[in-house]
Parts: C-alpha cells; sequence; structure tokens
C-alpha cells in the first residue's frame, strides 16, 4: 500500500501547555486546531477523530490519549504530524480514566506498533512522565515524542460509494476467496486513496483482506468498487483489470477441477451385507482413495489461552517480532511446498501471510493490549472474533478461510508464547493409521509423515478448503465435514475411509476388510503398472521414438523427475538460482549446482538455460533499469550481453563442469534469440571461455521464442546445435498478448494455428541442416498438445514432471502416421477452438 513516508513531525508550535479544556471533545478539537494551523490535517479530520471515539478508546493508559481519525478519512491528513496537548489537572476521557498529555496523531500509513512503543517507553518512566504533566518547556515534550512513528487503521467505515465507481457481478465459480482476495488487495494497497468494496448494505476496506472476505461475496452477487484520490480513476481502472481478469483463470481452475472430478475411478462399495450392516460415518469427499487401517484420533484442540498482562511496550514488540518471525516462516513454507507440491499449493501460504497483513486483526489486538490485557490473549481473541465472523459465512468456500485464518493466528499465538505450542501431528503411532482431528490446518496437512499417514478424516471443513486441496496433492485419501461422531472415536478402531464417497466405515468384518483389499489390489496392480510404463520409452506403435525431458530448476527435484519417467531434464531455468535469494551466485556456487544436476542425472542429458532475466521475471538486487515494457526491453540475450558479468560466470561454470560430465551430457541454449548477430557473439564468447578452460565442445542452441526466429529458422540453424521452442512466450509474442494480462491472456492460446505454423516453420528450418527441435513450453505436457507437436516434427519435449507419463502414454497409443495427420489438419483450421475440436478423433 503507498503511504507517506515522511516522519511525524512535532515542531514545538505543535505542544500547546496548560491546556484545560472543558471536556474529551474540547480537548480533541483544540489538539486539531493545532494540526490544521500547521497544514498537516483538512479541518474535517477534527469531526473524524470524534467519531473515532466512538468505535475505539484511544486512552493508553497512566494519563496519556492518542485520538486519531477514521482509516475511510486518511485523505483528509496533507502531512504527518502530532501535536500534544498537555492539561496538567487532567480530563475525564472515559469513567475512570483521566488524560494528561492528548497525543493526537496525523498519518496516512497503517503502522500501530511503533508509537506505542514510543509512548509506552515513556509510560513505564513515571518519573518523567510527570515531569512532562506539568513542564513548561515545550522542549522537554519536542524531545521526549519527536521519533518517527505512525498511527493505526481502524475498520472501515460503512459509509456510501467513494467518487469513482465501477459495478461488477461475481463471476468466479467458487465467490472470492482467499487467492483472489489477496490479489485485489494487493491492487488496492497501491492506491494512495481508499478502496471500498459494497455488497448490498456491507462494505469493507479494499486494502484488508480478512474485510474482504467476510462481506462472503458468492456467485452472482452484485458489487460496488469505489476510490478516492488524486488518481482515483487510474486506480478504478486498475482494480477493474485485476477484478476481471481473474474471471478466466478462476473458471479456467474450476473446470480443471471438473475435469479432474470426473476422471476419477469410482470410490469402493462394500460387498451386500452379510448379517450385520458396517457402521459408518458420512462426511463429504475430499481426496479420493481408500485407507484401511487402524484410526488415531487427535485431542480436540480447545486451547485456552492465558491472560498474562504485560507492559504495553513489551506487549508491543513480542507482537511484532512474532508478526514478521511467522512471515518468514510461511515465506519458507511456500517455498518449501512450491519445490514439493507446485506453485498452486504454495499459493495457500501466500494468501495466509496476507492475512498477517490485515490491520484490522492488529489494531484490534493493540486495542486490547491497551485495555489492560496480555498480548497472547489479544491476539488469539482479535483472531478468534474475525475466524468466527468467516465461519458464519454461508458461503462455505469462505467459511472454510475461518481454518486459514487460525492456523496463522495459532503460528503468530505460538511465538507470542511459545508454551502454547500443544500436540503436534508428530505425535502418531508407529504403524500407518487414519488421522481423525476436529480440523487440521493447511500447514500441518503439507507436513503430514506419509509413511505413517495412510488417510484423514476431519469433523469440520470443506472440499474446496486449503487443507482439502493439500491432500489431494499429496495423494492422501480424506474426507472432511464428518461431524463430531469422529473425534468421539476410540483410538485403534479399525475403519475403512474412502475419500471419494466421504464415508469412514467402521468395524469392518473379515468379509468386508477381504473386499477392501481386493479393490485395493487392484489398484495398486494398476498403479505399478503405470509406474512401470513410466519408463517405457514414447515409442509409437510404429516405432518413432519422441525424447521425453523435465523442466527441473534444483538438483534435488531431479530423482522426482526421473522416478516419473523423465529420460533427462530438457530445462534448467538458471534464473531461479539468482531470484531465490538476496544476492547473484558466483561462479563457484554455479558450478557446483551444475555439477551435482549432471551428477543427479547420471549420463542423462541436460540442457541448460543461460540466464533469462527480464519480462515477468525481475531479479531486485541486480538493481537492473526499470523498463515501461520489460517484454518488449532488454531481456534474455539481449541482457546477457550487455551484462558480462553475468554472462561470463555463468558460462565459466558451465563449461567447468562440462569437463566432468559425459560426452554430449551438458548442452547450453540461450534465451530470447532474435538475430544472427546475437548468436555469433554468443559462440564467440563461449568459444574464448572454453578455449581459456580446456573444456569439451558443449552442444549450443536457442530458445525460439519470437516469431523472427521462427521465421528465420533456416537461416539460424546453420549457426546452432539445435532449437528449443518456448511455447509461451512465442504464442505471445505471434498473437501480441501479454501472457499475463488480466483480461487477455485466457486468449493467449498456444494451440492458435498461427503459432502451430510457426511451429512447422521452425521444424523445416531445422531438417534443412540436420537440427532437431524440441518444446518446452506448456503445451507439451498436455498430451494432445503433445500429440500435435510430435506431428509436426518436435523430436524432444520437456515438461513438468508429473505431465510425463499422460503424455508418454498418448504417444505410445498413437502412430506416427496418425499424429502427422492430425498435424496437418491442425495447419488448417481457422482458431484455436477448431484445433481442440479435432481432440477426440486425434490418434
Amino acid at each position: 500500500m503507498a503511504t507517506d513516508t515522511h516522519p511525524l513531525s512535532l515542531p514545538p508550535d505543535l505542544v500547546r501547555l496548560g491546556a484545560a479544556p472543558a471536556g474529551k471533545e474540547a480537548a480533541i478539537r483544540e489538539a486539531a486546531q493545532l494540526l490544521i494551523a500547521a497544514g498537516c490535517i483538512d479541518p474535517a479530520y477534527a469531526d473524524s477523530m470524534i467519531r473515532r471515539e466512538t468505535v475505539a478508546n484511544t486512552f493508553l493508559g497512566h494519563g496519556v490519549a492518542i485520538p486519531h481519525g477514521m482509516v475511510d478519512d486518511r485523505n483528509l491528513v496533507r502531512r504527518n504530524g502530532i501535536a500534544i496537548l498537555q492539561v496538567p489537572d487532567g480530563v475525564v476521557w472515559n469513567e475512570g480514566q483521566t488524560a494528561r498529555l492528548v497525543v493526537a496523531i496525523a498519518a496516512q500509513s497503517d503502522a500501530h506498533i511503533a508509537i506505542l512503543r514510543r509512548l509506552t517507553r515513556l509510560m513505564q518512566d513515571e518519573p518523567r512522565l510527570e515531569a512532562l504533566f506539568a513542564t513548561t518547556d515545550p522542549a522537554d515534550l519536542v524531545a521526549a515524542l519527536s521519533d518517527e512513528s505512525s498511527m493505526p487503521a481502524t475498520p472501515a467505515s460503512e459509509a456510501g460509494d467513494l467518487a469513482e465507481t465501477f459495478e461488477w457481478v461475481v463471476d468466479y465459480p467458487t465467490g472470492l476467496h482467499a487467492r483472489p482476495a489477496a490479489a485485489w488487495v494487493e491492487t488496492a494497497r497501491a492506491a494512495a486513496g481508499r478502496v471500498r468494496i459494497r455488497h448490498g448494505g456491507e462494505a469493507a476496506d479494499g486494502k484488508t483482506l480478512v474485510a474482504l472476505l467476510q462481506l462472503g461475496l458468492r456467485p452472482g452477487d452484485r458489487i460496488t468498487v469505489s476510490t478516492d484520490g488524486p488518481d482515483a480513476r487510474a486506480v478504478l481502472n486498475r482494480l477493474r483489470a485485476t477484478i476481471t481478469g481473474l474471471s478466466a483463470r478462476e473458471k479456467a481452475d474450476a473446470a480443471a477441477a471438473a475435469r479432474k472430478a470426473k476422471a476419477v475411478v469410482q470410490g469402493w462399495t462394500p460387498p451386500a451385507a452379510s448379517g450385520r450392516e458396517m457402521p459408518v460415518v458420512a462426511g463429504i469427499g475430499a481426496s479420493p482413495g481408500l485407507a484401511i487401517g487402524a484410526v488415531h484420533v487427535m485431542p480436540k484442540a480447545d486451547l485456552t489461552v492465558p491472560d498474562r498482562p504485560a507492559p504495553l511496550l513489551e506487549g508491543g514488540n513480542r507482537l511484532h517480532e512474532a508478526l514478521n518471525l511467522t512471515r518468514q516462516q510461511l515465506k519458507a513454507l511456500a517455498d518449501d511446498t512450491a519445490r514439493r507440491l507446485g506453485p498452486a499449493e504454495a499459493g495457500i501460504f501466500a494468501a495466509q501471510a496476507e492475512l498477517l497483513n490485515d490491520t484490522d486483526l492488529i489494531t484490534l489486538a493493540c486495542q486490547l493490549m491497551v485495555e489492560g490485557h496480555g498480548p497472547g490473549w489479544s491476539w488469539n481473541e482479535a483472531v478468534e472474533r474475525s475466524a468466527a465472523t468467516l465461519a458464519a459465512n454461508p458461503n462455505p468456500v469462505l467459511a472454510a478461510r475461518a481454518a486459514d485464518l487460525r492456523d496463522v493466528g495459532r503460528r503468530v499465538l505460538t511465538r507470542i508464547d511459545p508454551d502454547l505450542r500443544g500436540g503436534s501431528i508428530r505425535d502418531l503411532p508407529d504403524t500407518p493409521c487414519i488421522l481423525i482431528a476436529d480440523d487440521l490446518s493447511p500447514s500441518d496437512t503439507a507436513a503430514l509423515d506419509m509413511g505413517r499417514v495412510i488417510g484423514l478424516a476431519t469433523a469440520q471443513g470443506g472440499p474446496t478448503s486449503h487443507t482439502a486441496i493439500l491432500a489431494r496433492t499429496l495423494g492422501l485419501p480424506a474426507m472432511v465435514a464428518g461431524g463430531g461422531a469422529l473425534t468421539g472415536l476410540a483410538d485403534g478402531t479399525t475403519a475403512i475411509l474412502d475419500g471419494q464417497s466421504g464415508r469412514l466405515y467402521l468395524e469392518p468384518s473379515d468379509a468386508d476388510l477381504a473386499a477392501a483389499h481386493g479393490w485395493f489390489e487392484e489398484q495398486r496392480v494398476r498403479k505399478a503398472q503405470q509406474e512401470e510404463r513410466r519408463g517405457l520409452p514414447a515409442r509409437t506403435r510404429d516405432g518413432h521414438t519422441v525424447e521425453i525431458g523435465a523442466n527441473v530448476n534444483r538438483p534435488d527435484q531431479v530423482a522426482m523427475a526421473l522416478s516419473q519417467g523423465a529420460e533427462g531434464v530438457g530445462l534448467m531455468r538458471t534464473e531461479f538460482l539468482f531470484l531465490e535469494r538476496g544476492d547473484a551466485p558466483g561462479e563457484e556456487e554455479q558450478y557446483e549446482t551444475y555439477r551435482a544436476m549432471l551428477e543427479a542425472l547420471d549420463g542423462r542429458p541436460l540442457i541448460v538455460r543461460a540466464l533469462d532475466i527480464g519480462g515477468d521475471k525481475q531479479v531486485p538486487h541486480l538493481q537492473l533499469p526499470h523498463e515501461e515494457n520489460p517484454f518488449l526491453g532488454v531481456r534474455g540475450a539481449r541482457l546477457l550481453l550487455r551484462h558480462p558479468e553475468l554472462l561470463e560466470p555463468q558460462l565459466r561454470a558451465l563449461f567447468r563442469a562440462a569437463k566432468h560430465a559425459r560426452e554430449g551430457a551438458l548442452l547450453i541454449m540461450f534465451p530470447m534469440i532474435t538475430t544472427l548477430r546475437e548468436i555469433e557473439t554468443l559462440r564467440a564468447v563461449c568459444d574464448r571461455i572454453r578455449a581459456e578452460l580446456d573444456a569439451p565442445a558443449v552442444p549450443l542452441g536457442i530458445m525460439v521464442e519470437v516469431p523472427a526466429a521462427a521465421i528465420q529458422a533456416d537461416v539460424l540453424a546453420r549457426h546452432v546445435d539445435f532449437f528449443s521452442i518456448g511455447t509461451n512466450d512465442l504464442t505471445q509474442y505471434a498473437l501480441a498478448i501479454d501472457r499475463q494480462h488480466p483480461e487477455l491472456a485466457a486468449e493467449a492460446d498456444s494451440l492458435h494455428p498461427s503459432v502451430l505454423r510457426l511451429i512447422r516453420m521452425t521444424v523445416d528450418g531445422a531438417e534443412k541442416h540436420g537440427r532437431w527441435v524440441g518444446v518446452c513450453g506448456g503445451i507439451a505436457g498436455d498430451p494432445f498438445g503433445a500429440a500435435l507437436l510430435a506431428g509436426l516434427g518436435v523430436r524432444e519435449l520437456s515438461m513438468t514432471p508429473r505431465d510425463i507419463p499422460g503424455v508418454k502414454d498418448r504417444l505410445r497409443d498413437s502412430d506416427l502416421a496418425g499424429l502427422q495427420d492430425l498435424a496437418r489438419r491442425a495447419l488448417d483450421c481457422e482458431s484455436s477452438d477448431e484445433v481442440r475440436a479435432l481432440e477426440g478423433g486425434a490418434s
């Protein structure tokens, strides 16, 4: 969020000594008048400060009050400032509370804790505070309170719409859930003015994630988005683009989920009853599969948080530190989840981290501490109040976010008070079990020991919860919403869990167990056959072979890729060595990484893409110049040739690694090649470095990502050893659609006939000089797309490891003549829709 970065200033003319206001409102207006006279606020801000007193108590204690305006009225703040009204005889603030220092705050930022620290430091120094109550020298107060501070945010007002508005009907299939809401908030926070989202009579601050989610927006709901401030119209346009641009992705995700659900095999059906019917606990299927074993019931997490009051400064510091540590923990968890399960699942924890930026939560926790409660109790109370509101929402997707809020809240809580950690999901029996819990957090689900947990059943939750999503990704049979009957089960009870139908069958008979084991064995054999086929080459029925590689970024990912049937690494994106850190890796570190990749592959091919920075991959620590249109600017090879300090260490590391590799195992390709001159210059640099190191020759290739390279492929092929087509970028440049554009991204279809024709031109140009062509873009991992590419003459495909088995099966079930006929028909189509319509008849 854009904020005023100037500190809260306190010149002597903003200090008034010896005041004697008639009451609290008079004291606030007198202090506000100082801010008005100094040009810090508009006169109307004084009324906002009065209104603020009706929604929160600004009395900190020990004779100090901090009146400030409503968050909706921050546009009335012209510049940051503090005004101090000294009231030696005191003024009644609320019943039993007397203020002798009234510290009026005008600030546009959201930080709350910083000013609490400074003021509470004074509160704990009673002699100094008493001296300030009576001092006759304004310099004493200036010295005590003139540091950089900021004011708290408060809940959004439920006033009408702001100056600029647009209406929108929610068309996200699952309503507004955490991940798209986080994108809304990110856009809103770039605005200097206010952002309001209104649904009927309810309004939310568009910069606050929890407030947005509490609106409970469902498909078909009509909302009004409004903004104000100097750039209100531009902000509104950006918000419109973000909000409507997510529709295509949300619909595509929902459609993909629906297709996946239809593809799931039918769950297990118990045999006809013979003598007695099995007891069953019915819930909702969350992740398909069958688990047979004893249940382990986690103790119900009825957490009692003791209220241990602490000095306000200490409590504020503990909350601030806990929030920062939890953000770091969630970042690490997101990175680990991205590596193990994928970026979509990692986004769950990024959305959780956004909850920690919710100023309403932090403000409420601070207010509770001001009232005398301990930091742990105050934080837990703030979380529970917000979570209860979410849980009561009729939209099940939004109600499921209560678990996310409680999960992240518990992380912060255990940082504040380690004694509240409680039981652990690691406290499991030694034998594999079906885990039963009242609910399970997404982070606990992601960390489950799959060797000890064979199934999961929860009393609460829903099939759209993040816990359910993670269970499906892990391949863990799971049911949710089983109710209290689940947690009342006895530990060790034998059960059969069917994650497809959402039923937990209890105390099965021998016949029931035999039937379940039989079904389970059938599935195991089928899976084993699939596993066995993964290792077979992608050879068509008439003997044509397509090489299959995996897109892998680190050595520790190689084993999983090989287990999925990869025959090598077709794309190592080296930019991730730069993106996931705060500085650039040196030559030695890169060398160790490339050598480890080669060793993990054990002689299989490794195609390394030289650093591809620019476009959507920006590296802040490199401090490269800002570009208005980075996709059409200095990126890829253009950047490498302008920054030898990035290119040459990487090439030295690669050629050093080549000295320890099997001949031909390492291949280097350069991104974003447009001209022959770029190839010639890069090859000359490679030749020089290779000679300096006395390294072996390494095949050099280029990425075909711009139409110019595809059109001139017959010329470029004379100077390179291979081509690798990046279909995502090629599509973007061919169709003139930014693949990240919120409104147009769904139209950037790599199966558009014009893109397929560019691929065919590349293949034809390469064949004139005996070069091979690979594809490492998105459609390589789609079985139908892979079939088309093979028919177009592509010889190597590289994809996400999980896509490999399906692609191999598709190619093995085809013959080359059929694939070539499919490609010819696709090239004759007039649109991508027509191309996709060929899928049903493809062979």
